[in-house]
């Protein structure tokens, strides 16, 4: 299951983020022949972590159910990777040679025979074949049909406080098939919840700033409260709007004309149209123009209840994203696919669909989960549309997490993925700072220590506080170090948990910190009951995926529209040069920290007020340094970014 949106409202994480892999399966190539099960070929990581002897309490009833779905490796996976990495590299002579959607499925998809022979493999083992794609065939059945399918047994095992159903080794597929099958999903079951409901429920509970104010960073002192940092800070904005932050990253001129961005999340805000038009009127964003949001939504939705996917939950998200892309790239094409739900299933196909269809250049994602939670099969099934995406021309940018190293979060220091697959741009966050005239300032790596004020009024209690949130990022696990980070990313960082070098988290940033952050609006539920239009501040690397995902749209105008792609290898291409921002995590040498003032229950005054200090680039375990570091990768767009995409 997919965790809910990746947002911050009132400095409290609201995050996420996917799978990834390493080696032959991260590139969509099939195990090799299983010496230990004659006859097939073993599908690797079929089998979950958690699925130990230990846990193990028996077989699964022969009668229970399964639904599955079978990823189709297509006609040549190795071929994918290396068409996708030769595509995407500005230093190959394959660089930009996009292909069609229909060109990419004639060379890399599955072909009508092998379809047909998965089918009958799985037919013959008494499963039905419910749904069938270009990218997986859905089957269901008794278990006692899948493990014949699937030459495994299934036995239920205890995960945490639960019991969850999984193979007891790795699934296998019969060899005839000549590696056909990329992967199996759904014999693990964990920890996916059925819910019967397909109708959306009503907006959230409404959520409000209090002020004092900042209109720019410093231009209301608290002059009241106590010091920090050996002065007096200034309040928190009360959220940057597109004219201040298009300032910021050297939007210049360009609006995004002619580009198309897409937007995934779960679910559908029903009020995005009004909200997104209202917003662009009272901030002097352009105004919508016909067909330029558009949305591509199922036919049902799953799994909306509050302790499932909280359907409601994800309005905000799709609200934030779509106002941000907006308001630094105006003229740009948005178009929202929703998924039916927040579980993996669900959100590939809504990626899917983007890939199938070719419906935008630039793909902003803002959902996934900790690296912990992910599983090889379905690292297998993300990383091969991401390929197919890269081969096409399309970029997909995922949000890197709002909880630091995940300590505090899970106790284990990991990244969030799949901002930490090879085949993503993954999003880091910043505090920015924008002045008097929109003047860029400064920004910190995100990260907030939070402080509260005292009884008495006079000081800060145990200042500089606890750690809250910060931008997620650090060292995968899993994913072995992509050719276009090395040289960039110190070694101390590559090889942090493995000889051989790993992925490191983020690639790029942005404005995420919501003591910093960005003005939304939205239609909410009042306590009245009562569903009207309302505007808060926001964070997030949530936010920091949109904005970048449109500075990337600015960059394709450009450079005359050309698609731009996979952007990690000319993201990194880019490295030490004016195009970034480097950041660092105290630009002043003197410390840094905003005052905030927050209604108790979230919207109004009448069962009090917090005053709190928030203090600045203070990111768990993680660091912003000079150069590439684990919070905000290369830096954030400066203004030369946009422009040295221009073609010359």
């Amino acid at each position: 299951m997919r965790s809910n949106r990746a947002k911050v409202r009132a400095g409290v994480s609201m995050a996420a983020t996917l799978p990834m892999l390493a080696g032959a399966l991260a590139l969509g190539i099939p195990a090799a022949h299983a010496a230990d099960n004659p006859g097939r070929d073993t599908l690797a990581g079929t089998k979950p972590a958690w699925a130990t002897t230990k846990a193990d309490k028996g077989a699964t009833s022969d009668s229970s159910q399964v639904s599955a779905r079978v990823y189709l490796a297509g006609q040549d996976a190795a071929g994918l990777a290396a068409y996708a990495k030769a595509v995407s590299d500005p230093a190959s002579a394959s660089y930009g040679k996009y292909l069609s959607a229909a060109q990419t499925q004639a060379r890399f998809g599955a072909t009508a025979a092998q379809v047909t022979a998965v089918k009958s493999w799985l037919t013959s083992a008494g499963l039905k074949v419910t749904d069938v794609t270009q990218h997986y065939v859905a089957v269901s059945g008794d278990v006692a049909a899948a493990e014949k399918a699937f030459g495994t047994q299934l036995h239920n095992y205890t995960k945490g406080s639960k019991t969850y159903r999984a193979p007891a080794r790795a699934a296998s597929a019969p060899d005839s098939l000549n590696g056909a099958v990329l992967t199996v999903t759904g014999l693990d079951n964990a920890p996916h919840k059925a819910s019967s409901k397909e109708q959306l429920p009503p907006p959230d509970a409404v959520f409000k700033n209090a002020g004092p104010f900042s209109s720019y960073y410093g231009s209301n002192v608290a002059s009241t409260l106590p010091d920090a940092y050996g002065g007096k800070i200034p309040y928190a904005v009360q959220g940057y709007t597109g004219k201040q932050l298009r300032a910021a990253y050297g939007a210049g001129s360009y609006t995004g004309k002619g580009v198309r961005v897409a937007i995934t999340d779960a679910y559908a805000s029903p009020t995005i149209a009004y909200d997104a038009a209202t917003y662009a009127k009272k901030h002097g964003d352009a105004a919508y123009t016909s067909g330029q949001l558009r949305q591509v939504l199922p036919k049902k939705y799953t799994h909306t209840a509050a302790d499932e996917c909280n359907a409601a939950g994800w309005y905000g998200e799709e609200t934030l994203d779509v106002e941000a892309v907006h308001a630094v790239a105006p003229a740009a094409s948005i178009t929202y696919v929703g998924a039916s739900s927040c579980m993996d299933d669900d959100l590939l196909d809504s990626l899917g669909k983007i890939v199938d269809n070719h419906l935008a250049d630039l793909v902003s994602n803002s959902w996934g989960d900790i690296e912990a939670n992910q599983t090889p099969d379905l690292a297998a099934a993300y990383d091969q549309v991401f390929q197919l995406g890269a081969v096409e021309g399309i970029g997909f940018y995922f949000s890197s997490g709002d909880n630091g190293d995940e300590v505090a979060n899970t106790g284990t220091k990991q990244v969030d993925t799949p901002a930490n697959s090879a085949w993503v741009t993954a999003v880091g966050g910043t505090s920015l700072a924008v002045g008097k005239g929109d003047t860029y300032l400064w920004e910190t790596g995100w990260g907030t220590d939070k402080a509260v004020l005292s009884d008495d009024g006079k000081s800060w209690t145990d200042f500089p506080g606890a750690f809250t949130s910060g931008a997620g990022g650090g060292t995968s696990a899993t994913v072995a170090e992509p050719f276009y980070q090395k040289g960039v990313v110190p070694n101390a960082l590559a090889t942090a948990n493995s000889a051989a070098g790993n992925r490191v988290v983020p690639d790029i940033s942005a404005i995420a910190d919501p003591n910093t952050g960005f003005k939304v609006g939205q239609t909410q539920t009042f306590p009245d009951g009562s569903q009207q239009y309302s505007e808060y501040r926001i964070g997030g690397t949530s936010l920091a995926s949109p904005v970048i995902a449109a500075v990337q749209a600015l960059a394709q105008e450009a450079r005359g529209g050309k698609a731009i792609g996979f952007a990690n290898p000319s993201i990194y291409a880019r490295y030490g040069s004016k195009a970034y921002h480097d950041v660092t995590d105290n630009p002043t040498g003197s410390g840094l920290g905003v005052a905030r003032v927050d209604f108790t229950n979230g919207y109004d005054a009448s069962e009090g007020l917090i005053t709190s200090v928030r203090s600045l680039g203070k990111d768990s375990s993680l660091s912003a340094v000079k150069g590439y570091d684990d919070v905000t990768g290369v830096g954030t767009p400066a203004g030369g970014y946009v422009e040295s995409y221009r073609r010359r």
